[in-house]
C-alpha cells in the first residue's frame, strides 16, 4: 500500500469501526483497523497519514476504561475522535469530560456555532446521529469549539495548527446528515490525504485465498436462500467449481413458500444443491425454550450438525486417497461478527447462529468471504458476479428464520400464525412497490401475550402482531420505514381479518440504537 495514503482506525470497541474505514475507502483513501491495545510505536511505525479514533461502549472515567496514549497527539500525525474517540481525546489533551446525566441516543440536532474547516458548507442546523452518555464540557487549549447540542456545549472542535479534530456524534453512520463531507473535510482539508485510492478487486483477492485455503479439499455451503450465502456460494464455485456442494437446510422456520422457492431459483444458478428437510431435528430442539439467546444457540448447534450429517451423506464415496472435506462456507457479515462481540472490546449484543452460536466442537474449517464486507457492498459484489436481481436483492432473513420472529416457544402452530400474517405484509409492501425502499420488514408475533379484541360482535382474546419495518444501509444503524398510512391500513385489515388468531396489529417505530432490527 505504499503507493497511497493509510489511515489507521483506532478501536476501542466501537460498533461502527469497520463502517468508519468503509467510509475513509469511500473517500478514495486507504484504510485499516487496529484495537486500541496497539502501541503508539507499533501505530506510527506503519506511517500512517492520519489517526481516527473510533467510538466506545465505555465512559472515559470508567474503571478500566481505555485511554488514548497522550504520545499519539504528539507524534504530528493527523487525529480525529469520533463519540468516545472524541471524549478520549479532549480528556488527554486538557479538556474536561463530564457526566452530565442527559443522554443522547438517535437522531440529535446539532448547531453548528463556527463551521472552520471541519464544518465547513454545512448547515447551521443538521441532524446527527447520537449515542453517548458522558460530555465534552470544555474543549482543550488551542482547540475551536464548532457545534453543540441542546444538552452538549461542545459538539465538534478543531486545531487545524495541530492536524487534530473531532465530532461527538458518529459522522459515519447513514442517519448522519452530512457525514461523509463531515469525514472528507478531516481527510482532505486537515489531514492532507490524497484520494487516490479505489477498492480492491474483492471477488479476484477471495478467490484466491479460498484456493490457498482449500487447495485440493471439497467444501459444503450452508445456503440460505439470502443473497449472503448465494455471494458467498458463487465466490467459493468460482474458486473450486464442482468441489463445492450448496446444502439448504429447511429447519421448519422458514416463511410460506420459501423452501419451494429457494430451490427453483437456486437451482438454476448452482450446479449441485442438496436439500435438507430438518424440521423435525430443530422443532424438537427448541420444544419447550422461550430464552431468545438459548434459541439461537440451539439453532446454530442444530444447523452445524445438519452440515455435519450432509458432508457423510454428501461426500460418503470419497476414497481414502482423496482430500477429505473439512471445509464450510458461510455467508457471515461484519454485523454479524461485531454484534458477537468479534471486534476490540465490543460488547456482546446478540450471539448471531453462525457466530456466537456455534457450537465448541465444531469440525469444520470456516470458508467466510464476505465477513469483512456490510449488505450493500455485498449486493454489489453479487451484481459483478452475474447473480439474478431476484436473489441480489432480497430483504435480509435472518438464519434463525421465524424462530426469532416468535416471542415465546417456537411450535409448528405459532409458525403457521406467523407464516400467514408474514406473507400477507410481504406481499401488500410488493403490490405497493416498495420493495426496494424497505431495508427489512420483520413481522413479529407476541406468542405470549393475548389482548382482548371484537370480530363478528364477538369477545375475542387473540394475539398481537408486531411490523417492523425498517430503513438501513448496512444494518448497524436503522430507523422505521414511514410506511404509507393506506398500506399498513390493508395489512392491519387483512391480518386481523384473514388470521384468525390475531386480533392486534401494531407497528414498531424504534430506531437502532436503542432497540435492534429484531425483535430477539
Amino acid at each position: 500500500m505504499t503507493d497511497h495514503d493509510l489511515v489507521l482506525v483506532v478501536d476501542y470497541g466501537a460498533q461502527y469501526a469497520q463502517l468508519i474505514a468503509r467510509r475513509v475507502r469511500e473517500a478514495r483513501v486507504y484504510s485499516e483497523i487496529v484495537p486500541h491495545t496497539t502501541p503508539v510505536a507499533d501505530i506510527l511505525a506503519r506511517k500512517p497519514k492520519a489517526i481516527i479514533l473510533s467510538g466506545g461502549p465505555a465512559s472515559v472515567y470508567a474503571p478500566g476504561a481505555p485511554q488514548v496514549d497522550p504520545a499519539l497527539f504528539e507524534a504530528g500525525v493527523p487525529a480525529f475522535g469520533i463519540c468516545y474517540g472524541f471524549q478520549a481525546m479532549a480528556r488527554s489533551l486538557g479538556g474536561e469530560v463530564a457526566q452530565t446525566g442527559a443522554r443522547e441516543y438517535g437522531r440529535t440536532r446539532v448547531d453548528v456555532t463556527a463551521p472552520g474547516t471541519l464544518l465547513a458548507d454545512l448547515p447551521a442546523e443538521h441532524t446527527v446521529w447520537m449515542s453517548h452518555g458522558d460530555s465534552v464540557t470544555a474543549a482543550p487549549d488551542g482547540f475551536d469549539v464548532l457545534a453543540a447540542t441542546s444538552t452538549t456545549p461542545v459538539a465538534a472542535f478543531e486545531n487545524l495548527a495541530r492536524g487534530q479534530a473531532g465530532v461527538q456524534w458518529h459522522p459515519e453512520v447513514l442517519h448522519t446528515e452530512h457525514g461523509q463531507k463531515v469525514l472528507e473535510h478531516f481527510l482532505l482539508e486537515i489531514a492532507g490525504c490524497q484520494p487516490t485510492w479505489t477498492m480492491l478487486n474483492i471477488i479476484d483477492e477471495q478467490v484466491e485465498r479460498i484456493r490457498r485455503q482449500v487447495g485440493d479439499g471439497r467444501a459444503l455451503c450452508a445456503l440460505s436462500g439470502g443473497v449472503d450465502s448465494a455471494v458467498a456460494a458463487a465466490i467459493v464455485e468460482r474458486a473450486i467449481g464442482d468441489r463445492l456442494t450448496c446444502v439448504y437446510v429447511d429447519h421448519g422456520m422458514m416463511r410460506l413458500g420459501e423452501t419451494e422457492q429457494v430451490k427453483r431459483d437456486f437451482e438454476a444458478v448452482f450446479s449441485d444443491l442438496d436439500v435438507v428437510d430438518a424440521s423435525d431435528q430443530f422443532l424438537g430442539a427448541l420444544d419447550g425454550v422461550s430464552d431468545p439467546e438459548q434459541k439461537r444457540k440451539i439453532i446454530g448447534r442444530e444447523f452445524i450438525r445438519t452440515f455435519e450429517a450432509a458432508e457423510v451423506r454428501v461426500f460418503g464415496d470419497l476414497s481414502e486417497g482423496e482430500a477429505a472435506v473439512a471445509y464450510l462456507v458461510q455467508g457471515t457479515l461484519y454485523p454479524d461478527v461485531v454484534e458477537s462481540g468479534g471486534g476490540a472490546g465490543t460488547s456482546n449484543i446478540k450471539s448471531h447462529h453462525n457466530v456466537g452460536g456455534l457450537p465448541d466442537d465444531l469440525r469444520f474449517e470456516l470458508i467466510e468471504p464476505l465477513r469483512t464486507l456490510f449488505k450493500d457492498e455485498v449486493r454489489a459484489v453479487g451484481a459483478q458476479l452475474g447473480l439474478p436481481p431476484t436473489m441480489v436483492w432480497r430483504h435480509p432473513f435472518p438464519g434463525p428464520g421465524l424462530g426469532i420472529r416468535i416471542i415465546g416457544e417456537v411450535t409448528r402452530e405459532r409458525l403457521d400464525i406467523l407464516r400467514r400474517a408474514d406473507a400477507i405484509a410481504r406481499e401488500e409492501l410488493t403490490a405497493a412497490g416498495l420493495d426496494r425502499d424497505i431495508w427489512q420488514f420483520p413481522v413479529v408475533l407476541l406468542a405470549d401475550v393475548r389482548s382482548v379484541g371484537v370480530q363478528g360482535d364477538q369477545r375475542t382474546y387473540g394475539h398481537p402482531i408486531v411490523l417492523r419495518p425498517v430503513t438501513s444501509e448496512d444494518a448497524m444503524t436503522a430507523d422505521w420505514a414511514r410506511l404509507p398510512w393506506d398500506l399498513v391500513e390493508r395489512v392491519s385489515t387483512r391480518i386481523t381479518n384473514e388470521v384468525l388468531e390475531v386480533n392486534r396489529v401494531v407497528i414498531d417505530v424504534t430506531s437502532k440504537p436503542p432497540g435492534t432490527i429484531e425483535w430477539e
